[in-house]
Parts: structure tokens; C-alpha cells; sequence
């Protein structure tokens, strides 16, 4: 038997939990719950108004019932757990959801805002600093490859990156969506309008598929369902080690990097001024991004009423590098959705044999390619 099917039986009082925690949390998916349907319409309204009138979008209707999932949460009873780190994990996933539910309260309305605030957090004085510095050192970039890849490139690509990689793979073509491509599941859904080169889609094929799916994949062969569900705001550190993989894999650009530290000022920006139209103005005008980019940035932090969640990919990149500088073993990230300071948990219940270790690894963290010494300086310079 291998390491990644080395499991001991489970006990039925676990599994039951196990199972009513995964039925309970169906459909709690804040992002699909505030993607806008409104979106193309309201940026053709915002370009043809001159940047003037800022974007009302809609979102579909929620109908989740929150007291009763939340008492629904609070009723399993875990308090049967034997195993203390099984009855840390559960319980902290479950205060996880029931914070998250608080979200859906007030999708679209400015209140959003503030149980965004409380989930995701706001960035932090340090977040800032690295933020203005790397867009110091990358404020006279120039240009480069600028030629798009078509749609059918795109899937077509992520097919071979699949299949050299043996990654079952589920592709769904959507037509109105602000990222280029995304995760949902084990289900990639990749944007029709999606504008980006060559190098960037590479760079996407690792940040999506070797990391995102990977851990998608990963969790669904575990024994119990709570790793597909996620640890507690388990995103700055899935999206560190989705942006690890993209510096691994040698597909980072100073470009992509500039874009995470934009993020940041962008959140910052909404928080503070809660205007979208500053905001984009901010990003073109001092900045000097496209009206395109900046429209799809804006749109990001401005969704629901006012997401901070973007300004944790340059923090969970951050993390995750200077973990894997100090030779930390991060390989049971891909376990599932899990958080940096959910690790060490999981990994002494992998060696209890509770949950496998993961299977499908990252190609960049199984193959790491030598790194551009000028991206490496700028890199390691983040405090």
C-alpha cells in the first residue's frame, strides 16, 4: 500500500459528522454568491458614460436560510470527537462557515463591506509597505510580449497541462466572469473574454491547475470530506502557494507582481474612500494601468458591496515563500484547503494515518526552475 492510500478505517460516529458538516455547507460560496450578472452591461455603461457613473451590479438571489444553517452548524456534535486534533479541526472549520454565512446578509448593500472586513481582514501596515515597493521598483517596466492567446489556445493548453500532469479534467467556457479562470470544485472554468500572452498562461496553468485543482483532486480522494471544504480563511495561504508555483515554475513577471501590489492599494483604496470611480481613476492615472485592467480591478474589490479578500494574495505570497526559503515541508498544503496555520494539524493527522498524503503534487514544487536573479532580488526583499 502507498503512502498516499495508507489510511486507517473510519469510525462511523466521524463519518456521520463528517458527511452532515459536508450536506450542511452545499452552496455556501460567497464568490459565486457575488459574481456579478450584470457585469459586461454595467462596463459598457461605465466606458460609454466616460468613467462617470459608476456600476450598479446585481447579483442572483440568495436563499440560503442563515439561522437555521448556522444552528444546523452548531448542533453537530463534535463534542463525540475522540481525537483532539480532529475536534480542533472540525470546530474551527465550522465557526469558519458560520462566520463566512454572516456575509450573505448583505450582498450588494454597503454593509457587505464590514463582514467582509471581519472575514477577510484589511491589509496591514507591512502588506502596504511591500505593496509601494514593488511598485516603486516596477514603476518603469517595459513592455513586453503583448500578443493575446485565443480561447481554443487556452484550452487547449490546459488539456496538455492535464494531461501531462494526469489530472482529470473537467473545462467549462464561461461567458461572464471577471477572472481569466478559476477553480470551482474540481470543475476549471476559464473566461471567454479572458486577455492575456503566452507567458501568463502558462503562469495561470500552474496557479489554476497545479495548485487549485490539485487540491481540489487531492481532497476529494481524502477519506473524510472536511478537506474539501476548506480551514479557516484558508485563502491567503492556497493563494500563496498557487503564486509560489507560478515564481517555481519561472512563469512570475515583475508585471504579475505589480498587479498583486495594485490589489492591495485597490482594497486599501475601497476601504477607505468607497468609491469606484476613484478608485479607477487612481489605478490609470498614477498607476498608468489599462482602463480595461483597471475596470476588472476595481470590479474585484468593489464586488457585493466591498470584497477585501484581494489584498491576501501578495500577503499569503509573502508567507508561503518564506516558509519554503526556510526549507519548511509544505507539500500537505495540496491536502485540501488548508491554511498555513492549519499544517502542523494536518500533518500529525496524516501521520495518524486520519487523512493521505496528497497525491498530485505541483509540477513547480516537484520541478523547480532556476529563478531570474533580478526577480529573486526583488522577491526576497519583501519584509
Amino acid at each position: 500500500m502507498t503512502k498516499a492510500t495508507k489510511h486507517r478505517g473510519v469510525d462511523p460516529t466521524l463519518q456521520q459528522i463528517d458527511e452532515q458538516l459536508y450536506v450542511s455547507v452545499q452552496h455556501i460560496d460567497i464568490l459565486t454568491a457575488i459574481a456579478p450578472t450584470n457585469y459586461l452591461d454595467q462596463k459598457k455603461q461605465f466606458f460609454e458614460s466616460n468613467f462617470s457613473k459608476a456600476p450598479q451590479f446585481t447579483y442572483n438571489q440568495n436563499n440560503i436560510a442563515l439561522f437555521e444553517k448556522k444552528r444546523q452548524l452548531f448542533n453537530l456534535p463534535i463534542e463525540q470527537l475522540n481525537n483532539k486534533a480532529l475536534y480542533t479541526l472540525y470546530s474551527e472549520v465550522i465557526q469558519s462557515y458560520v462566520d463566512k454565512l454572516d456575509q450573505f446578509q448583505h450582498i450588494g448593500s454597503p454593509e457587505f463591506l464590514y463582514d467582509s472586513l471581519r472575514y477577510y481582514g484589511e491589509p496591514a501596515n507591512s502588506e502596504l509597505k511591500n505593496a509601494h515597493y514593488l511598485l516603486h521598483v516596477t514603476s518603469d517596466l517595459e513592455k513586453t510580449e503583448t500578443d493575446t492567446v485565443s480561447i481554443e489556445e487556452i484550452q487547449h493548453f490546459f488539456e496538455n497541462f492535464a494531461q501531462a500532469n494526469h489530472y482529470p479534467l473537467k473545462l467549462e467556457i464561461v461567458d461572464s466572469m471577471i477572472a481569466n479562470a478559476l477553480v470551482s470544485g474540481d470543475v476549471v472554468k476559464i473566461n471567454r473574454k479572458a486577455k492575456i500572452n503566452r507567458q501568463q498562461l502558462k503562469a495561470l496553468a500552474h496557479h489554476e491547475l497545479g495548485v487549485h485543482l490539485a487540491t481540489s483532486l487531492n481532497a476529494k480522494a481524502q477519506p473524510l470530506k472536511i478537506l474539501a471544504l476548506g480551514s479557516p480563511v484558508n485563502t491567503t495561504s492556497q493563494e500563496g502557494l498557487a503564486m509560489l508555483c507560478e515564481y517555481l515554475a519561472g512563469f512570475m513577471s515583475l508585471d504579475r507582481l505589480r498587479m498583486l501590489a495594485l490589489r492591495v492599494v485597490s482594497v486599501d483604496s475601497m476601504i477607505k474612500e468607497k468609491d469606484f470611480r476613484r478608485t479607477f481613476s487612481m489605478l490609470v492615472e498614477e498607476f498608468k494601468l489599462s482602463e480595461e485592467k483597471a475596470f476588472a480591478m476595481c470590479s474585484r474589490v468593489y464586488r457585493g458591496g466591498g470584497f477585501t479578500k484581494d489584498y491576501l494574495y501578495l500577503k499569503g505570497f509573502k508567507q508561503i515563500i518564506t516558509a519554503y526559503n526556510s526549507k519548511t515541508n509544505i507539500n500537505n498544503l495540496l491536502c485540501g484547503k488548508i491554511s498555513m496555520e492549519q499544517l502542523p494539524l494536518i500533518n500529525k493527522l496524516v501521520d495518524q494515518g486520519v487523512f493521505i498524503a496528497p497525491n498530485f503534487i505541483s509540477p513547480a514544487i516537484r520541478r523547480p526552475m532556476e529563478t531570474d536573479p533580478v526577480l529573486k532580488f526583488v522577491v526576497d526583499s519583501l519584509k
